[in-house]
């Protein structure tokens, strides 16, 4: 198995994933957070579903702040990430997703600059930089095994 990588660098990446009870899981990552995922229903747990929409989100979100924050420290940051659940041809999948930024910086010179380049960074984490999107929209083969 490949070494470790973590951060934002490549590399080989890895969750492990423990059922607590019926529908709820504890994720573990290789640095040793956690959390819980349920399967919906009553519980406040984050659905897979869900987990998919903060993972476009993040990895954009966290694009964009690297990017658009040199120039000047935003005074609102926030991110809506959402799709419609469907199914196609029997299938279940997810369509029609949207993230939404919705930034402000202050105003001045160093906010106008943050302001211009906020479609920019927008459209680069779309195009090549947000990993886990480019890995959705590029539809990347799935293995699931039994070991």
């Amino acid at each position: 198995m490949a070494e470790e990588t973590g951060g934002t660098g490549t590399g080989h990446r890895s969750v492990s994933m423990t059922r607590v009870e019926k529908g709820l899981y504890e994720v573990t990552n290789v640095r040793g957070g956690t959390m819980l995922v349920g399967g919906g229903g009553d519980s406040a747990d984050f659905t897979p579903v869900e987990l998919l929409l903060v993972a476009m989100a993040a990895c954009s979100a966290t694009d964009v702040d690297y990017i658009t924050s040199r120039l000047a420290e935003p005074v609102a940051f926030d991110v809506v990430s959402e799709g419609v659940k469907t199914k196609v041809g029997g299938e279940n999948v997810l369509e029609d997703i949207d993230i939404t930024f919705r930034v402000r910086y202050p105003d001045g010179d160093d906010g106008d600059k943050a302001r211009e380049r906020l479609p920019r960074a927008i459209a680069q984490s779309h195009d090549r930089l947000c990993t886990v999107s480019r890995t959705v929209q590029r539809g990347t083969p799935i293995r699931m095994r039994e070991d």
